[in-house]
Parts: C-alpha cells; structure tokens; sequence
C-alpha cells in the first residue's frame, strides 16, 4: 500500500514557476514509477510527466521544456518543477504511483494503482 500527499500548489501570476511535492508512505518507494496527472475545470484528467524508478522521465509535449519531474528516493518524494506557467495550467495536480510503466504514462487503458488527493494550481493572466 502507498499513500502519497501532494503539496505546494497555489495562485501564481503567468510566466511564475511553482514546485510540486508528492511524499510517499511505505518502503518500497523506490520500487515504483511515479507520474504526475492534472484535471482543469471540466476537462478530463491528463498526464503531465512521469520518472521511472531507475530515474527515466517522460513528459506530455505542453510540458517538455517548461516542467521537470524528479524523484529522491531517499526523502519518498517525487517533484514537479513548473516554469513559465500559463493560465491554461490550471487545475487540480495529482501524482500518482503504480509498478507498470504503461499505467503511468497512459499506454495503457488501467489507472495507476495509488493516487493522491490533489493540489490545487492557479495561474492568473
């Protein structure tokens, strides 16, 4: 079992960089690929980034260049980096953690197994 609690959301003006947090409980954290997923207001979920235990990362194309996923295995703690940030980065940011790759970057049509509650962001024009 995983829990993971997100945090460092908040109202940011446009061109502002934010970092996410995503602690997780459990020993075997570094066992696990973790992602990074985002809701707007009446949109569907979708995914942002997501790193490999062994470190590989991948990103949706709106992210490669302006957010950087990271992971310290040793404090349970996944990171994103966000620059340069636009209103339409707007929502709800959750991470989410599962042991097949394919769930976390969406090759696959299964969830990830373990997800968080959500941090809110806001970007202001």
């Amino acid at each position: 079992q995983v829990q993971l609690v997100e945090s460092g959301g908040g109202l940011v003006q446009a061109g502002g960089s934010l970092r996410l947090s995503c602690v997780a409980s459990g020993r075997t954290f570094s066992e696990y690929h973790l992602g990074w997923f985002r809701q707007a207001p009446g949109k569907e979920r979708e995914f942002v980034a997501a790193i490999s235990w062994s470190g590989t990362s991948d990103g949706a194309a709106f992210a490669r260049g302006r957010f950087t996923i990271s992971r310290d295995n040793d404090k349970n703690t996944v990171y994103l980096q966000m620059n340069s940030l636009e209103p339409q980065d707007t929502g709800v940011y959750y991470c989410a953690a599962d042991r097949n790759w394919n769930n976390i970057i969406g090759y696959s049509s299964q969830q990830p197994d373990y997800w968080g509650q959500g941090t809110q962001v806001t970007v202001s024009s």
